[in-house]
Parts: structure tokens; sequence; C-alpha cells
């Protein structure tokens, strides 16, 4: 097995081609996020927060171009059902969409009259709906939003429903809800909680939730706790195994909690997904860059 995996359970040979180590395909980033694949186009976007940038990975040719300079300083991003862009803005403390045509329009900025925090991270389900975290990361300073204090008071988790545009708070007991991703048939939803960043006795786990038909929301505890730094973004594959960003690279547990092993960076990753034409490419937004790790498996793409 490469310097670039670690083996904790035999399992996880099956998981990564080992042969072929972590590929670093740009590293001119302050802090890169945001990894959004698109399979009609073959491109992946991903965002350079602090430079208020989104980038644009060009996967027949390996290009990588500006896609939108000065666009509200945009964490975390995904697609939606119609193929359109989601992006978390810190600056303008919403939750936008790229519309077909180029324009851009806001989803969700206020939870009963009371503008958001600071986006962080977004997943669509298979209804529509649009669920974010919205931690106050963008409004601590100048340097990746705008300097504010917080009007709602707390840091949430929200959904948006698909029809009425509705804005809901789900979870409303994390100190900074960061990463979320469901599990394939949506009935378990995993949000990482990253107080660790800015407070020393601060959580810094991934936490699941039992969501039924109805959306209602239950917590079933802490799933895992972060081995180095904290935890940022996640995916997960199609055996509903996790992909979680941390201090040190990605970490891989399977459904019961186990983990597998552990994808070797050497610098703090923030968030992945999976992308190609078969899903089996990993996409990794670490520090200032962004890598490419290639797969046995075949991961999701929301």
């Amino acid at each position: 097995m490469s310097e670039h995996y670690e083996i904790v359970d035999k399992r996880f040979h099956d998981k990564v081609a080992s042969l072929f180590p972590p590929e670093e395909l740009f590293s001119g980033g302050l802090f890169t996020e945001g990894p959004a694949y698109f399979p009609a186009g073959r491109y992946l976007l991903f965002t350079d927060l602090p430079n208020d940038r989104i980038l644009r990975l060009d996967e027949t040719d390996g290009s990588i171009s500006v896609f939108r300079q000065e666009c509200g300083h945009p964490n975390g991003q995904t697609v939606d059902l119609q193929g359109r862009l989601l992006s978390c803005e810190h600056r303008y403390r919403r939750v936008s969409r790229t519309e077909h045509d180029g324009s851009v329009i806001t989803i969700a900025d206020r939870w009963q009259g009371k503008r958001l925090n600071s986006p962080n991270d977004v997943v669509v389900t298979s209804d529509g709906a649009v669920w974010f975290t919205d931690p106050p990361y963008g409004i601590f300073h100048d340097l990746d939003g705008i300097k504010a204090v917080s009007e709602i008071g707390g840091c949430h988790v929200y959904r948006v429903d698909p029809i009425s545009g509705a804005v809901e708070a789900k979870i409303t007991d994390m100190v900074m809800p960061n990463g979320l991703a469901f599990s394939k048939d949506e009935s378990i939803l995993y949000v990482v909680d990253s107080g660790k960043s800015h407070h020393e006795d601060g959580p810094a786990h991934l936490r699941s939730f039992a969501v039924d038909r109805n959306h209602h929301v239950m917590s079933r505890g802490v799933f895992a706790e972060c081995p180095v730094g904290i935890y940022d973004g996640l995916r997960l594959d199609s055996d509903d195994h996790l992909w979680i960003t941390a201090g040190d690279g990605v970490y891989c547990y399977e459904p019961g909690g186990d983990l597998l092993g552990k994808i070797k960076l050497g610098k703090i990753a923030a968030n992945l997904t999976f992308a190609g034409p078969r899903r089996n490419i990993m996409y990794v937004c670490a520090t200032n860059s962004l890598f490419r790790i290639r797969l046995k498996i075949n991961g999701r793409v929301r």
C-alpha cells in the first residue's frame, strides 16, 4: 500500500487505487472549497474562498480557468436536480442558484425575517429540497465575508421547501454546523459540528440524524470524533460509506461507524466530491490546492 493510503481495515484495499498517489492539480488558491461536478460538461467547479472566485477544471484537457470572480465569497457548492449550481455565499449571506442562462438568484437569505449568518455547505434531496448549514465563519471578519453580528443568535441546519420556498430550521442544537450529506435512501442525515475551530472545548465530530417522510429530524447521536483537527465536508459512495475531510486528509467510514482507512494529503482537507463518467474519481479541496484521487468504488454526485 502506498505511503499516501493508511489501512485500518482490510476492506479499504477494495476502495482505493493505491498504485496511483493523489494528484495535486492546482495549488494557486488561498483556501479552496466547494467542489461541484457537472457530468454533462465533464467539468468541476470549485471555490477559492478568500480570493472571492469560482474556478473551473475541464476534465477533458486538465485546464483550470476562472469561472466567476467577485461572486460573494462562495464556500460549499452542489448541483441541483436540474443541473444548476447552488452556492453558499459568505458575503451575501445566502444560498444562491445559477440559472442555465447565467443569471444568479437567491434561494435563501433569511429565516424568520432575520439575515442568515453565512451559509457553509449545501445538499439537495430527491424531492428538490435544499438543505444547508449556517455557521458564522463568514461574519467573523472581512477576509472571506463581511464582519457582522449574528442576527439569528444561533447556528442551524435549514431546509428550503421546493414548492413554497419556505426556510425551516431543522436542527438547532449545534455549535457550528458545517458539512452535511444524506444516506442513499435519505433516511439518515450526517452533519459535521466544527465548533472546536473557535471554541477550545467545542465539538469536532460528525453527528447523524434520522429523517422521516415528513422531514422530521431526530438525533441519533455522535457518529465519529475527528482524530486530527476538525471534520469539514463529506460525501457518501454507492454503498453508503462515508468519506469525510479532516486536518490531514480524507477518512473513510462504513455505515456502522468503523474507520476503514485514510487518504493522507499533507494538507488540511476542506471538501470533496465524486466525479468522472463512472463517479470513481474523487476531487478534494485541501488548503490552497485541488487533488484528484482514483478509486475502486463509485460515488454519488450529491
